[in-house]
């Protein structure tokens, strides 16, 4: 498996385009700033529900990745399950190579 989406998001967080965390990324996403949330393969199931339950209500892309919170969390130098990137090339970026994930 691939470590690009890590490296992009890393890459996002120095760019000041990562929101972090459950609270934040639901302002951001109520705020419309959100292009894209990114929740962690093992997020508990509370938290993922309702990330994913605001998401949809928003219209905001959601996928849930096959990165562990400890994987995601090294990449982004924060210990945080759920995140959105406010960007929308950095977020077109990451779905595509989240769709590769899902192909291979």
């Amino acid at each position: 498996m691939t470590d690009r989406l890590l490296s992009l998001l890393g890459l996002c967080r120095r760019a000041g385009r990562l929101t972090l965390g459950f609270d934040p990324v639901v302002d951001s996403i109520n705020l419309k700033k959100a292009k894209l949330v990114i929740v962690a393969s093992d997020c508990s199931h509370h938290t993922a529900k309702d990330t994913l339950t605001v998401c949809h209500k928003m219209g905001v892309k959601s996928y849930v990745v096959p990165y562990t919170k400890d994987e995601i969390s090294l990449a982004v130098g924060k210990y945080t399950a759920v995140l959105s990137i406010t960007d929308d090339g950095f977020a077109k970026k990451a779905e595509t190579l989240i769709c590769s994930l899902k192909e291979e």
